[in-house]
């Protein structure tokens, strides 16, 4: 990540989500998300934003807690979601690695 700021779409774009989903995570989760605006209103996240965003997709999508859960998770024990989420992100940067090299033989 190399900007200081991103639109809600370029957001969502990084998560692979749609922007409803990141409009209604930022909205739910006011105290890890806190999303600057600009002269329209319009929000801009950072890339500490960007990386909670992550880590709510995380724990919401792959491992099916609810936003409140979420949300006790985060304040309980960050530092482990934080891991895990990057460990994960590794291992799919590894797969796609892996299935080019397959692709070139």
């Amino acid at each position: 990540m190399d900007k200081l700021y991103y639109s809600i779409g370029e957001t969502a774009d990084i998560l692979g989500e749609n922007v409803s989903a990141v409009r209604f995570w930022s909205n739910s989760f006011e105290r890890f998300v806190k999303p600057r605006r600009n002269a329209k209103g319009n929000r801009l996240f950072t890339a500490g934003d960007i990386e909670t965003l992550k880590q709510i997709k995380f724990l919401v999508k792959s491992c099916g807690m609810t936003l409140d859960g979420a949300s006790r998770k985060l304040i309980e024990d960050r530092k482990s979601v934080e891991d895990r989420v990057k460990v994960v992100e590794t291992l799919k940067q590894i797969r796609k690695e892996l299935l080019a090299v397959k692709a070139a033989l």
